[in-house]
């Protein structure tokens, strides 16, 4: 009877998050959007900007956490979950591998450009910018600028 419980937890609670992730893409102003995301679970910091169409991880929202005046561009897309390849073969489907859950953590102050991707794993340092476009699979260091795929380290603040 329990693990029924948790089935039908499990359920609504997919339901209550996809719903939002539907919502949010149509939510305007931005300050909204990032309160839309908080309903999925997400942690929002004060004065955060998400806008409308970023994709923040659909199976695992509560695994993101945003800092206080973050700006996420359009077209983002924070992804907390992936599959395991290091026992990957020939002749073995990828979704027989396992799923890797890991939390993004986006310090205060950041920016995130248009269409970048930070995946699993991810911190984004205090007042750092990611560059769009970006493909961010490793931590990027407070107050520099981080461009290009994979995400390299370009320049850093004073």
């Amino acid at each position: 009877m329990s693990n029924h419980k948790r089935t039908i937890k499990s359920v609504i609670v997919g339901i209550w998050v996809r719903f939002w992730t539907i919502f949010a893409q149509f939510t305007f102003p931005a300050t909204f959007t990032a309160l839309i995301h908080r309903l999925r679970g997400v942690k929002v910091g004060k004065g955060s900007k998400i806008s409308r169409s970023v994709m923040i991880d659909d199976s695992c929202p509560y695994l993101v956490e945003i800092g206080k005046k973050v700006w996420i561009t359009a077209g983002v897309q924070i992804l907390c979950h992936q599959r395991d390849l290091s026992t990957h073969r020939k002749g073995k489907a990828v979704m027989d591998n396992k799923l890797i859950l890991k939390k993004v953590i986006i310090k205060d102050g950041a920016h995130i450009g248009i269409g970048a991707i930070i995946m699993p794993g991810v911190t984004i340092g205090e007042g750092a910018v990611v560059g769009a476009g970006a493909v961010v699979t490793k931590d990027v260091p407070p107050y520099s600028i981080a461009t290009g795929v994979p995400a390299k380290v370009i320049r850093y603040f004073e």
